[in-house]
């Protein structure tokens, strides 16, 4: 049944494999292998290892370190690839499997998954959340550019700044905008422009427009991170109208394009100036407004006789006042003397001779103080009566009895009760109440003159 024994050729476990091993590798060398990720490993080494399998069949797969910092996007289980690598053998389990060494999304641009993978990490963390957004200065003085000094952006910046409003101090941190080390250096210059001692109004961070491998440092967690972290205001200015990065969802505002962004930061001087105007309009009318509503208010009065009943009062309040006056000074004097009684008991008590030499010195010191305690207390009351009396006269000259008494009268409509100011409020046959000074009387109107009739009369 079997060949003679010298005749076998007998493989150990290991020589076998191993022959399997260089014809496989022989045979195919380097494939494309399409399939789904599943069962996804990354051990401390950096390694990764998954499963590449379809609908009948499943292969196993690793990706080396070296290879996989080079992903523009993160592995997960579910999603379809296609791999690039050398199939090989796994001698210690006699396994074979793919040595990947490139990873593209089926079907999706490498870039476009790491763009959606990464929006979708910084949106769960709350980065874009308007709650975090810092309001931008109305009218900035200093602001701090963050963009290539070759570029197209920088000019289109510095020329609508200029034309808006001349008197800024703008600072320009010059960095590389795209390339391997964009992103960085972006980054690095919002955290400086931080950290300096003299703080930034607002902070423009862009480039003009281009692919999306150019735009590609604005779309870098790192530059998304350091704009969330800014103490100052950030506007993004990236690309043209179409494009949007990362950067511009994390900023505290977006604008189109690098222009659009210093035309949002600095209004034009002319619609400031125009805008001032305005409101210094509206101010004056708002007062005005008031000063009419409180001058109606006190014509109300007049004419109700309201003033007579504060020229009362005065008489009142002098008298109050004159009597705290009075209390003050005895006050005081109780006090004085009160003090000089205790200097007397602790003298007659101890019989110190050095108290009683100190008495005479403390006495006088006493009556100066309170010499000068009741003088400035006399000035102070004086100026206040006599504030009171030019309230006073000022009172007298609105009170309506006081124009009386000069030969004046006020007559009042008996039907409507209100005062008359003018001959169109009166026809024939009205009845009217005429205060004088003292005294007044009841009348009907028999005819009415125009105000030029009366004029030839007086």
């Amino acid at each position: 049944m079997f060949e003679d024994e010298q005749e076998r050729h007998i493989y150990t476990v290991s020589e076998l494999t191993q022959n399997i091993k260089f014809v496989l590798e022989d045979a195919f060398g380097y494939v494309w292998v399409e399939g789904e990720i599943s069962n996804l490993r990354s051990p401390g080494s950096g390694h990764l290892y998954f499963t590449l399998k379809d609908q009948f069949s499943e292969l196993r797969a690793v990706m080396f370190k070296n290879s996989n910092t080079q992903l523009k996007f993160d592995l997960e289980d579910g999603l379809h690839v296609l791999c690039y690598g050398k199939i090989t053998v796994y001698e210690k389990r006699g396994e074979y499997q793919i040595k990947v060494e490139y990873i593209e999304p089926k079907g999706y641009g490498a870039l476009m998954l790491a763009l959606e993978q990464l929006k979708k990490k910084l949106a769960s963390e709350g980065l874009f959340d308007a709650r975090y957004k810092k309001q931008i200065p109305f009218l900035p003085q200093k602001i701090g550019i963050v963009t290539s000094i070759t570029g197209a952006a920088i000019r289109d910046i510095l020329r609508v700044l200029r034309r808006r409003f001349y008197n800024l101090h703008i600072f320009i941190y010059p960095v590389r905008v795209q390339g391997e080390y964009a992103a960085a250096e972006i980054a690095r210059a919002i955290r400086e422009f931080n950290s300096m001692m003299e703080k930034m109004d607002v902070l423009i961070v862009g480039r003009g427009g281009g692919s999306i491998e150019d735009l590609w440092a604005f779309n870098e967690e790192i530059v998304a991170r350091a704009i969330f972290d800014s103490e100052i205001p950030v506007i993004s200015a990236v690309g043209h109208e179409r494009d949007w990065t990362i950067s511009d969802f994390v900023a505290d505002l977006r604008a189109p394009t690098p222009s659009a962004a210093a035309e949002m930061v600095v209004r034009k001087k002319a619609e400031l100036e125009d805008t001032i105007t305005q409101l210094s309009r509206r101010l004056t009318l708002t007062i005005q407004g008031v000063v009419d509503k409180k001058r109606k208010i006190v014509e109300m009065y007049a004419g109700h006789y309201g003033l007579k009943r504060i020229q009362d009062l005065i008489p009142e309040k002098m008298q109050r006042i004159d009597e705290l006056q009075m209390r003050m000074k005895n006050r005081i004097t109780d006090l004085v003397n009160s003090r000089k009684e205790a200097l007397k008991t602790l003298a007659g008590s101890y019989g110190l001779k050095r108290i009683k030499e100190l008495i005479p010195n403390k006495k006088q010191r006493i009556e100066e103080l309170q010499a000068r305690t009741i003088m400035k207390m006399e000035e102070l009351i004086s100026a206040h009566k006599e504030k009171l009396g030019y309230i006073t006269h000022h009172l007298n000259n609105l009170n309506p009895l006081s124009i009386l008494s000069r030969g004046y009268s006020l007559s009042i409509d008996v039907e409507t009760g209100k005062i008359l100011k003018d001959s169109v409020q009166l026809k024939v046959g009205d009845k009217i109440r005429t205060k004088l000074f003292k005294g007044g009387f009841i009348s009907r109107v028999e005819k009415i003159e125009k105000e030029d009739e009366s004029r030839r009369l007086l």
